[in-house]
């Protein structure tokens, strides 16, 4: 199976991780996967140790330019599937497979990893309606495609997943040491950009209550955002700048879910949460906010505590629960484990995903028809 993957973003985040997984564990399996990536962006970066890397940079959703340069690389390489990994991505190969007829047609896969409804505008209504089949992150982002008005046979759920190993092998960071925090405090951990949605100004809120019973508490926030003079200014009008830290980007992540204690997700909307997936994988227990695909990750009652989002005081309370009690953590820490083990693995995104490209009539399509591998890396400076 050949595939086009393009993602247009330049930052980080879980949707780049996840594009990342699939390319590189198509490839495992023996599938050619071509990569078409903001050639500024940290995905593209990631992946140029490799071959068949196309760099692409629409300045907008709609960009004509770039939608023709596209439907030039996919003339001469000719996928049989055209997979969009983000909503400008989706713009862009929409308008690139309409330039042009190619017999047959490649299947046009969007993924869909936010749990916002679509955009209801002309141009958001045409571009969807090339989409041959969403790939949906969670059950919840798939019931809310089809609310939208998404046939529910052009709309299928594969839960996001992570390589479990990439994360066990990484060394746990010694997190008081680094932020000079008292020996003993437990150590709360977030990780997540810092926007709106994700919700820490209510965990801030939460953690000045979590301190009236665990007074050496210490709260430990990954990850930037435009949030942050805001939560600056919250932590320190709180009196909280001693107990709640925002740590800003760090490659060495893993490193730090390795080390955390217990594992909080405070968001008001989340399509899934990798990140969740990443602190599972660190055999952690987690408090998290009953939204979105977040339900589908968490079982509430065993392998972490489910609330209700914007509620600071449930939060502060299913933390309390599960910092003074170690063996209900600890049970919950194993389990969470097992649960990311069988159900959320890397191999498991990209075997369930590959099914969705071959669940589909291939007929017309000839082997070995699609041009060598440095035909892409040709493409690339041309």
């Amino acid at each position: 199976m050949f595939s086009l993957h393009i993602d247009t973003a330049r930052t980080w985040r879980g949707g780049q991780h996840q594009v990342l997984l699939t390319v590189q564990g198509l490839r495992a399996l023996g599938h050619r996967a071509v990569l078409v990536a903001h050639p500024t962006g940290e995905l593209f970066r990631r992946m140029s140790e490799g071959h068949d890397l196309i760099g692409l940079a629409p300045r907008h959703e709609v960009d004509l330019a770039a939608a023709w340069r596209l439907w030039r690389v996919i003339k001469q390489l000719r996928p049989e599937v055209v997979h969009a990994h983000d909503p400008h991505a989706v713009s862009t190969a929409a308008l690139a497979l309409s330039f042009g007829s190619r017999s047959p047609a490649p299947f046009f896969v969007a993924a869909r990893r936010v749990d916002f409804h679509l955009k209801g505008n002309s141009l958001s209504r045409w571009k969807n309606r090339q989409v041959d089949r969403f790939i949906a992150a969670s059950n919840a982002i798939r019931d809310m495609l089809i609310e939208d008005g998404i046939d529910e046979s052009r709309a299928v759920t594969v839960h996001e997943g992570i390589d479990i190993d990439r994360v066990l092998s990484a060394p746990p960071i010694n997190i008081h040491a680094e932020y000079w925090l008292p020996m003993h405090a437990p150590i709360v951990g977030n990780v997540a950009a810092l926007v709106p949605h994700k919700g820490q100004r209510y965990l801030v809120e939460a953690a000045s209550l979590v301190l009236r019973d665990v007074p050496d508490a210490r709260f430990v926030i990954l990850g930037e955002g435009e949030l942050r003079p805001q939560l600056e200014h919250q932590i320190h009008e709180r009196r909280l700048d001693k107990h709640v830290i925002l740590a800003g980007f760090r490659p060495d992540v893993m490193a730090f879910h390795r080390s955390f204690d217990l594992f909080v997700m405070s968001s008001v909307t989340e399509g899934l949460g990798t990140s969740l997936l990443d602190a599972m994988a660190a055999s952690k227990a987690i408090v998290a906010t009953r939204t979105g695909g977040i339900p589908e990750v968490v079982a509430d009652g065993e392998t972490g505590l489910l609330v209700p989002p914007r509620d600071p005081q449930s939060l502060a309370e299913g933390l309390v629960k599960l910092l003074t009690n170690d063996g209900l953590r600890a049970g919950m820490a194993r389990r969470a484990f097992e649960r990311v083990q069988s159900r959320f693995s890397a191999t498991r995104m990209v075997e369930q995903t590959l099914n969705v490209y071959e669940g589909r009539d291939r007929a017309g399509y000839v082997d070995g028809s699609a041009p060598p591998a440095d035909t892409a890396n040709r493409l690339a400076s041309g």
